[in-house]
């Protein structure tokens, strides 16, 4: 599998975890397991590690280590940091521009 698959196929289900947390339809417990399961997967890509990074790998980084980061509560009720990762999820879609300000990197 390449870097490019694993975030592609990856950045969907980024998106639908996040939304699926805020509408409440998963609780943060499943929404954390996404992100170790992510990573368990990523320890498998082999890959050069000069690679360089598409837009979307840096968004998708971004995004995953916003949602590990924050706590269960900053990530439902701040308007600020949601509006944000709206931004990354939109882009990761195919939707919108890539936002400025996310500098995610490869674990």
């Amino acid at each position: 599998m390449t870097i490019d698959y694993f975030i592609k196929s990856k950045s969907k289900q980024l998106a639908f975890y996040v939304r699926a947390f805020w509408r409440r339809q998963i609780n943060y417990a499943e929404l954390d397991l996404y992100f170790w399961d992510t990573m368990e997967e990523w320890n498998h890509i082999k890959f050069d590690a000069s690679a360089p990074y598409s837009h979307k790998e840096r968004v998708f980084w971004h995004l995953l280590h916003q949602i590990h980061f924050w706590p269960e509560a900053k990530l439902l009720t701040d308007k600020y940091l949601r509006s944000e990762l709206e931004t990354c999820m939109g882009y990761l879609e195919g939707e919108g521009q890539i936002p400025l300000d996310c500098v995610g990197v490869r674990p």
